[in-house]
């Protein structure tokens, strides 16, 4: 499970998959050629994709380049949320002056 906010919370749990697509088709599509020619392509093609969301689609990985704030248990859901709101609550985004009125045509 991932949870983000429009202004940059980001909250994951140990168990969530970070990736552009899932790893099963990410490795049909990078590994196409080996694939095709082994015997035993659906062994391999889970061997691969077992490799994939260990070193690609991992929470922590994410963490570590910044597109994840924190990775949480999921029995700390509640209570970050909770404390997120809480920070959040009295938040005001300063908008820039306008440049130009509205005039009627």
């Amino acid at each position: 499970m991932v949870l983000k906010s429009k202004d940059g919370l980001c909250l994951a749990w140990p168990t969530a998959e970070i990736a552009v697509m899932a790893p099963e088709g990410a490795v049909e599509i990078l590994h196409e050629e080996e694939l095709s020619g082994s015997g035993k392509a659906d062994e391999r093609r889970r061997e691969l994709a077992g490799d994939y969301r260990d070193r690609l689609a991992n929470p922590y990985i994410a963490a570590a380049r910044g597109w994840v704030d924190e990775v949480i248990e999921p029995r700390q859901t509640r209570a970050c949320l909770l404390q997120a709101l809480q920070v959040a609550g009295n938040k005001r985004i300063q908008r820039p002056p306008r440049k130009h009125g509205n005039m009627p045509l």
